[in-house]
């Protein structure tokens, strides 16, 4: 059986969530307590119609019960439970406009006395264990619904036995990139940003990078990186992790940035990698 439980801040998406994995397959339970995933594990597996694929929602509503959570994973995965966690994240300020928008009351509303800030910012207290387990995190505080619905599917459609690792760029002038576990800030090398013909041209032009890579810092650092990120990946690997975010980020995320995810792409694919590249802000000014 495949297990994934659905967590993260509430308002974040974990509804969609769920209608994507039905329908891709999964056989979903919305709200259900940590102790009861269990025993719902054993009726799946004497069941004559044999589910194969299932996905529950877990986080603050199931209230006290919720705490059991990190219980419930760890003798799911002592019985050798095919086990995920997808952690949804999104940040305060757009679940709390979210949340004024619908109406809708927030899990902790009564235990914060009716102040949406708080009882967001008492979730993420809440979760912060757990979103350090998880296998697989979001963040939709800028993500479309299609882009969404191509995240989930891209994690849940491929059967993939190693690690998946997606190198990101982004630009530190718009904020971080949260679902980052490697973080690599290049603002320290000369910026082409300054350079009259290359300023509105991005890293992906040959003229960019080669004007960022043309420094003898540039290539040591380069250096340094592809050294560390070879040291890490195996470690990580044997942990376990499912899902590991390389990113860069430059003042902008345009020029530094880019041309150092491309040449860590690179790097990968060369070392039989499979990879996946994106820039966050490329088309921003």
């Amino acid at each position: 059986m495949q297990f994934v439980i659905v967590t993260g801040m509430s308002g974040s998406g974990k509804s969609s969530a769920v209608n994507i994995l039905e329908d891709i397959g999964y056989y979903c339970i919305d709200n259900m307590p940590p102790e009861l995933i269990g025993k719902f594990a054993d009726i799946c597996s004497q069941s004559e119609g044999k589910i194969e694929k299932v996905a529950f929602v877990v986080d603050v509503r199931s209230r006290g019960l919720f705490n059991k959570l990190q219980d419930t994973i760890d003798m799911l995965k002592s019985e050798n439970i095919n086990l995920k966690i997808l952690y949804i994240d999104c940040s305060s300020e757009v679940l709390i406009r979210r949340y004024k928008e619908t109406r809708r009351k927030h899990p902790l509303d009564e235990a914060s006395y009716g102040d949406i800030r708080k009882a967001v910012e008492k979730e993420k207290e809440l979760l912060v264990p757990i979103k350090a387990v998880c296998d697989y995190y979001i963040d939709t505080t800028n993500t479309s619904v299609a882009q969404f619905r191509e995240r989930m599917n891209e994690i849940f459609l491929e059967n993939e036995e190693y690690m998946r690792i997606d190198v990101r760029s982004f630009g530190f002038k718009y904020g971080p990139l949260p679902e980052g576990d490697l973080i690599f800030d290049v603002r320290c090398l000369p910026n082409p940003f300054y350079i009259q013909e290359l300023k509105e041209k991005t890293g992906l032009d040959s003229e960019v990078s080669g004007y960022v890579m043309k420094f003898d810092e540039a290539q040591e650092l380069l250096k340094k990186f592809n050294e560390l990120v070879d040291f890490l990946i195996p470690l990580y690997e044997k942990e376990g992790k499912a899902q590991l975010v390389i990113a860069f980020g430059c003042t902008g995320g345009k020029h530094r940035s880019v041309t150092f995810a491309e040449a860590m792409a690179k790097h990968l694919r060369e070392s039989n990698r499979k990879i996946r590249i994106a820039h966050r802000d490329i088309e921003k000014h």
